[in-house]
């Protein structure tokens, strides 16, 4: 949500990132609407004055008097009993208009449509040359028994997945992994509920627009999130905060839970999109300056592509366009991991900086070193999500009989095991 009064006074930046962004607003529309309301509020200001001012009149008045009085103040009532619900209802419409407000793109972001219009900005590592025909992820589970999609299938339906054997352990230990690195850079764990009440999706921005992609509990007021960004979002929804108590930094690993509506046909084998997965998401709490928010991106996202160079897995960054980055991020860029099967890279990755955006919908402010109330900056970033990261990490490192090799940050988390899985086949060399 952006300010009103940066709105109002800055028309044409704000039509712009709707433009740009591809939202469906009408700000126009908006505009007219914060006029009638402020007309509203001021009528109905006016005639609460009034009204006060005359009750106090009748004590005094002559008996004569008194009857006009009582009368008028009974029509100030009456008019007040027809204007008040009709400015809540204004009001609560450019809160809906309000909440569709993307924020501006920071001025470094590329314009384009979606994601084939964003802009590579580098890549890291070497793609792995393999003396053998590669297995994908799929293929490579199945062979060493460690995947059951058709009878998970008949528990959970599709897009469903579940592992076994060493599957599990990987990726156990992968999120660990994850959990203590960032730890070690400073980031506070906390292990959060999927669990939360539709408002806090309506403050992290997944809401109004997004609705179609969460499930729903049927008898309760509860919608499962897909990112632990949503309930930590809220933590601190509605609270004045110190300026010391800034940043507030953490990993939360969380279940996560997508309806995935709108992707029929995309990405149905295997593990890369599936309904429920887990997820550990960087998250942080800073002062309101873009100085500082900026310092914040930098710095998870250098967290995420460490996690990858640990794990010994080839990555490209990607610069997000306006088309592509979602309504409420000044700066977005991916961190898409080499997929040997498919000879592309894929998103693994999300570092996305959202200024006061989020922050203006929880009412989360803090007291400056001036004592002043602002509202503080939000950042995200993916700490790791699986199964899609085991992926690239199955296919990258599989070994010629089908057994696959285990990066050296992985082996504390796995007994010190080098290679999981037994020898099921011989490829001759290709």
């Amino acid at each position: 949500m952006l300010d009103l009064k940066f709105i109002r006074e800055n028309p044409e930046a704000v039509r712009r990132a709707i433009q740009v962004k591809g939202v469906a607003l009408d700000l126009d529309e908006l505009l007219q609407l914060d006029r009638e309301v402020v007309a509203l509020r001021q009528r109905v200001e006016a005639l609460q004055t009034e009204r006060n001012a005359n009750a106090k009149l009748v004590p005094r008045a002559a008996p004569d008097e008194r009857p006009a009085l009582i009368q008028k103040g009974k029509d100030l009532g009456k008019e007040l009993g027809a204007l008040e619900p009709e400015l809540r209802a204004a009001e609560e419409r450019l809160r809906g208009l309000l909440l569709r407000v993307p924020n501006l793109p920071h001025p470094s972001v590329p314009v384009g449509q979606d994601d084939s219009e964003n802009v590579e900005l580098r890549r890291e590592g070497q793609l792995p040359q393999f003396a053998f025909a590669p297995l994908d992820h799929v293929e490579l589970l199945e062979r060493q028994g460690w995947s059951d999609p058709e009878r998970v299938a008949r528990v959970s339906g599709s897009r469903s997945y579940l592992l076994r054997g060493d599957a599990v352990l990987l990726e156990m230990a992968v999120l660990m992994f994850a959990m203590d690195f960032l730890r070690g850079r400073g980031l506070e764990p906390l292990s959060t509920t999927a669990l939360v009440r539709p408002e806090t999706l309506v403050g992290s921005g997944h809401f109004p627009g997004g609705e179609d992609q969460v499930y729903k509990v049927e008898g309760d007021d509860l919608m499962l999130a897909g990112t632990a960004e949503v309930p930590i979002n809220s933590l601190y929804a509605g609270e004045q905060l110190s300026h010391e108590q800034l940043p507030l930094a953490f990993a939360g690993l969380s279940a996560a839970f997508r309806s995935e509506a709108g992707s029929a046909g995309r990405d149905v084998r295997g593990l890369i999109r599936v309904h429920e997965f887990r997820k550990v998401e960087q998250y942080v709490l800073c002062e309101a300056s873009e100085e500082e928010g900026l310092k914040w991106f930098d710095r998870l996202l250098d967290n995420a592509e460490a996690l990858l160079r640990a794990l010994e897995l080839p990555y490209r960054v990607v610069q997000n366009c306006t088309g592509d980055m979602g309504a409420g991020k000044v700066l977005m860029y991916d961190l898409e991991t080499w997929v040997p099967s498919e000879e592309k890279y894929r998103e693994t990755h999300s570092c996305s900086y959202l200024g006061d955006w989020q922050a203006r919908r929880t009412g989360l402010r803090y007291r400056d070193e001036h004592g002043k109330l602002v509202y503080a900056h939000t950042l995200n970033n993916t700490g790791i999500a699986t199964p899609r990261i085991l992926v690239p990490l199955l296919e990258n490192h599989q070994q010629a009989d089908g057994t696959i090799r285990v990066p050296a940050a992985l082996r504390p988390y796995l007994g010190g095991r080098e290679v999981l899985g037994v020898p099921v086949r011989e490829v001759a060399a290709v």
